[in-house]
């Protein structure tokens, strides 16, 4: 169904997995515009209540393809003739990328990467964007764009220094130098390393089978709540989850998990309505 991925849901838990691995899942035109599609749809439906995004192959991914720059299919200027026009045209096209990751932040339920090898380029954007990463042993990271004379530009720059000490973020910004898994995991750009790939996805989704566990509606405001702090002051953050635990916030979930425990039982839970679509 699509050139890049494979989806599924077992259990509440949504897998997205990269599947271009003889070509280490570089991330071409079609990347770009199902990835969002994907996830806006798991998130649209509700049914997911945690979303486990993981690859195949030696690497996790190589970043951008050559061909979102080059040939009919990739990068243009929109049939636009004057130079104003002309950059206007990259300048919502940069914003479309961009929003291809962002919407990992908007889905409501939290998205867990699994990374295996390299995330090179691209996949630093990628993965920054998610709640929580995970690595196996051989994985490496690198900010590419400085590599082939370019300015990252679709998220890296924005959020890795809200995820590891800025200095560290500038390092690999300036140099393009391989950060190790053991040293991601030593700043905290991961949780946790694994031994192997295999190792690494079972172990990913273990994690999110125990979050999947747990009240949907509380994990979306917990994701809610940690998004608006990390972006606004303590003082606003506070007015915004008492807002939202004035709306959101009643007993039946509560209920049922303490019901649940006396019951030595996995609690029940209503799953999060679906988006609204159009009238």
């Amino acid at each position: 169904m699509y050139e890049c991925f494979e989806v599924s849901v077992d259990d509440n838990v949504a897998h997205i997995k990269l599947n271009r691995p003889d070509d280490f899942n570089t991330m071409v035109p079609s990347f770009w515009n199902d990835l969002p599609l994907i996830v806006e749809q798991l998130d649209a439906e509700g049914a997911a209540r945690v979303i486990v995004l993981s690859s195949t192959g030696k690497h996790f991914t190589a970043g951008m393809d050559l061909s979102v720059f080059t040939g009919g299919s990739g990068i243009t200027a929109g049939g636009a003739t004057e130079m104003g026009r002309q950059r206007s045209a990259l300048w919502m096209l940069v914003q479309k990328l961009q929003d291809s990751f962002t919407a990992f932040e908007r889905a409501r339920m939290p998205v867990l990467a699994a990374i295996q090898g390299g995330c090179i380029g691209g996949g630093v954007d990628m993965v920054t964007a998610a709640d929580m990463r995970y690595c196996s042993a051989d994985a490496f990271f690198c900010i590419q764009e400085i590599n082939i004379g370019m300015t990252a530009d679709v998220g890296t720059l924005q959020r890795l220094p809200k995820l590891i000490p800025e200095g560290v973020a500038r390092e690999l910004a300036y140099t393009g130098d391989r950060m190790p898994a053991q040293r991601a995991l030593e700043v905290g750009l991961v949780n946790q390393v694994f031994d192997d790939h295999a190792s690494l996805v079972d172990g990913v989704l273990e994690i999110a089978a125990r979050i999947a566990k747990r009240s949907p509606l509380a994990i979306w405001g917990t994701k809610e709540t940690i998004n608006y702090a990390r972006d606004h002051s303590v003082a606003d953050g506070l007015r915004q989850i008492a807002g939202w635990q004035t709306g959101m916030f009643q007993p039946g979930d509560m209920i049922e998990e303490m019901t649940a425990k006396g019951e030595k039982r996995d609690p029940s839970f209503e799953q999060i309505p679906p988006r609204p679509t159009a009238f």
